[in-house]
């Protein structure tokens, strides 16, 4: 219910304000919010050839292509005339999204095929794990942890087999991998859920431990700085995990509280204590490396991994081919089966994604999105924060909406104030410290088709914001 008043709300204002906007003046066309690309120019006015300036209609005149431009700054956008059909159309700035139309399209091919394919694989070996019995022997070793925090959920039930390689494959950034697993968990504990139609206590943990993102390799991040030519690319990957380590905590006592989880339980201490040490000792490690031996680890672990994992699985089916045998199937046969339920599981989220991918297009089209940005950051600058973190708040801002929005603003930021500028680190671990929030809940419980959410995006937002201060103490602790 909450998530469905949200998606109306941005959808409606942002439809209001592109309105007014037009009868205002403001803008000159609507076609842009329907059929505008991203990066596109935008029109902003038209006028006839005697209407603009004797010095742009000379240079319009003189120009074979019949245009011209006036460069500013990095704070102001470019002005582009272009003289056709006896009209100058001028042009400025650049469009934040694509339009309606456009992400409809790139909804289906750009994000759900690739989904797709993902998933097709990955249930494909999850059947794997299934019948030869791989996922009960990890379900039956991982129990009593996990019963601790998910109360509801009976001892060695599958459910905790695809919650665990979720939460590893979230741990060694292998995203590709890490929404089928967490699909596949959520698919499993509606089969617990007595009201199919409202998330469950396990369910809202399980979403909110998953959105908290835990990461250990952030090889993506690591690849962008690389790419923009830092000094030390993945001097960003222990405030990361860090951050990302906060919010995971955040997360679990938040939703603990609510759910009136027993803290106290040793094996619940144990066990966070045991993944505390892991991963002090693996920074300790990944600290005494030179640049090079660090860049070489943290661009082959995640992989190597996923490797493994795909290995030992099929080495392990292979071993124990008589249990498809029993299922009159086989290995490969087993793996195509998994594999077309991962596809129909593909075409079920489609409509979740578009519809959420649309209104995310709308509010950030509209201006609206800009204006909240802007505002933001005025009252931090005047409450005494630093501009370099203010600069690098519309990353934070954008990320629960998009991924990909929320990257370019990454990248700009590390173009435009420097890759190792505290306002392009702090970008970095912003972008890899939280989740799509919103399009992470469109998948989820879409897929499983739960209506009522009940407190998911509340408590996942709130983690979203625990995060962004955390990256800001722990950027300002070891870049300032």
């Amino acid at each position: 219910m909450v998530l469905s008043r949200f998606w109306l709300a941005i959808f409606i204002s942002s439809i209001v304000f592109i309105i007014v906007s037009l009868f205002a003046s403001n803008t000159y066309s609507v076609d842009y919010v329907l059929n505008g690309k991203k990066d596109d120019p935008i029109l902003i006015s038209e006028k006839f050839l005697n209407e603009i300036p004797a010095f742009i209609k000379d240079s319009i005149q003189k120009s074979e292509e019949k245009t011209f431009t006036i460069n500013r700054d990095t704070l102001n956008p470019d002005t582009t005339y272009v003289y056709k059909n006896q009209t100058v159309k001028i042009y400025s700035g650049t469009q934040k999204s694509d339009g309606l139309l456009p992400t409809c399209k790139t909804s289906l091919f750009d994000i759900v095929l690739p989904l797709m394919a993902y998933l097709a694989f990955f249930c494909g070996l999850m059947e794997l794990l299934i019948i030869s019995g791989a996922s009960e022997k990890l379900a039956k070793k991982l129990s009593p942890f996990f019963a601790q925090i998910f109360p509801s959920v009976p001892k060695n039930h599958e459910s905790v087999s695809y919650m665990t390689l979720n939460f590893a494959a979230n741990f060694l950034g292998l995203d590709s991998a890490a929404t089928p697993f967490g699909l596949k968990a959520m698919e499993s504990l509606q089969t617990l859920n007595p009201d199919k139609d409202k998330a469950s206590d396990a369910q809202i943990m399980f979403m909110c431990l998953h959105a908290a993102g835990l990461t250990l390799i952030p090889t993506s991040i690591i690849g962008y700085r690389a790419a923009a030519n830092a000094e030390n690319p993945a001097d960003v990957m222990l405030p990361c995990i860090i951050t990302s380590f906060i919010g995971t905590i955040a997360a679990l006592l938040i939703v603990g509280v609510k759910q009136k989880i027993n803290f106290k339980s040793a094996t619940l201490i144990v066990g966070l204590m045991t993944i505390i040490a892991a991963i002090t000792g693996l920074l300790f490690y990944v600290n005494g490396l030179n640049l090079i031996e660090k860049n070489f680890f943290t661009s082959n672990l995640s992989g190597l991994m996923l490797i493994a994992i795909i290995g030992i699985t099929l080495l392990y089916a292979f071993t124990k081919e008589k249990k498809f045998v029993e299922q009159k199937t086989t290995i490969f046969d087993a793996f195509v089966s998994g594999a077309k339920n991962g596809l129909t599981t593909g075409v079920t989220i489609f409509p979740y994604v578009m519809g959420m991918l649309v209104a995310i297009s709308f509010f950030r089209n509209s201006g609206l999105f800009e204006i909240m940005s802007n505002g933001i950051s005025f009252v931090f600058s005047n409450i005494g924060v630093s501009k370099q973190i203010t600069d690098s708040l519309p990353v934070a801002m954008l990320r629960p909406f998009s991924s990909s929005g929320s990257r370019g603003f990454m990248i700009d930021a590390m173009n435009t104030f420097g890759v190792d500028s505290l306002t392009g680190r702090l970008s970095a671990i912003f972008q890899c410290s939280a989740e799509t929030t919103f399009y992470v809940i469109a998948v989820y419980f879409g897929s499983i088709h739960v209506k009522n959410t009940r407190y998911t995006l509340g408590i996942m937002l709130l983690v979203d914001l625990i995060c962004v201060i955390a990256a800001i103490a722990v950027a300002s602790w070891f870049f300032s």
